[in-house]
């Protein structure tokens, strides 16, 4: 099935409804959630568990935010607490793993990843890594507290709180839009111009080395730039006009699940004084290692 410069309007618009029929109601069942106070209960169980990751109990709060929510909930939450730069790294590294995983796993669901198996994958990786990390971050950057301006809110009833998930709801699927549309137009030039192929070239041997299939160039960029909804939007795409040709995305949705989005998402952190190296070199080496285990199970 081949695609025209004119049908990328109407393909565009088909991808981000069907991001968009993911995100609405998961978004909209998390906001009562979190109104109801279910995400602070859940966070109180766990609390014991986070002194092993150098963590209190206010820090599960935020993590389990992070669970449920976009990125910009947790990192709302940790600017009213008294974290220090050492808590804050680890959170950081642990949100970044696993957050917002009601949307996102219901996304690589539908393009070959159960939610069974991305959910519990991102939540034991972020664990992990909280607990490595606070193995080897130096003790003196608990001395620093996180340089983040202290927001406070009044306490808003229903109504005002679902008609704030509205609009913002409208402008996120009005940003989903514009976002798809740019990659499938971009996509669409770059096939055009033979760009594609030979980025496929010259990411050849670094997608190997990852366990990846070359193919997969592209659609690994999208998911490090722009992230992994949108990345998953374009895949989708890929797989509905080549069918069977389509590359293998298996490797690719391991790798992304605890790796993705590593300008923006990686950016919000630094701008609260988390060093880049303790964000980044972490979720690649989780994510290397992931798909090679992965690849061996397959030959076995």
């Amino acid at each position: 099935m081949k695609i025209n410069k004119e049908s990328i309007f109407f393909k565009a618009l088909n991808t981000s409804v069907w991001i968009i029929k993911i995100i609405v109601p998961a978004s909209f069942i998390v906001t009562l959630l979190q109104y109801y106070g279910v995400v602070d209960i859940i966070a109180g169980v766990f609390t014991p568990l986070f002194k092993y990751l150098g963590l209190d109990g206010q820090a599960s709060i935020v993590y389990f935010s992070s669970v449920l929510l976009p990125l910009y909930a947790p990192i709302s939450i940790i600017g009213t607490l008294a974290l220090d730069l050492r808590q804050t790294t680890i959170l950081a590294l642990m949100c970044l793993i696993s957050h917002n995983l009601i949307v996102e796993c219901s996304v690589q669901k539908l393009i070959g990843m159960p939610a069974y198996i991305s959910a519990p994958l991102r939540i034991c990786t972020a664990i992990v890594g909280g607990f490595l990390l606070n193995c080897i971050l130096p003790d003196n950057l608990s001395e620093i507290k996180t340089s983040v301006a202290v927001v406070t809110s009044e306490e808003l009833s229903l109504l005002p709180t679902l008609g704030n998930w509205a609009i913002a709801t409208l402008k996120l699927c009005f940003k989903i839009w514009i976002i798809i549309t740019a990659l499938m137009l971009l996509q669409y030039y770059l096939k055009k111009w033979g760009v594609i192929d030979k980025l496929q070239k010259m990411l050849g041997g670094f997608m190997k080395f990852c366990g990846l299939s070359p193919e997969v160039s592209y659609i690994w960029l999208v998911a490090q730039t722009v992230g992994l909804a949108y990345g998953a939007g374009i895949m989708k795409q890929i797989l509905e006009e080549e069918g069977d040709n389509a590359p293998d995305y298996r490797g690719l949705n391991c790798h992304v699940a605890v790796n993705h989005s590593l300008i923006e998402d990686t950016a919000i952190f630094m701008m609260m004084g988390v060093s880049w190296y303790y964000l980044i070199i972490p979720r690649f080496i989780f994510a290397l290692v992931i798909v090679w285990i992965a690849k061996l199970f397959d030959k076995n």
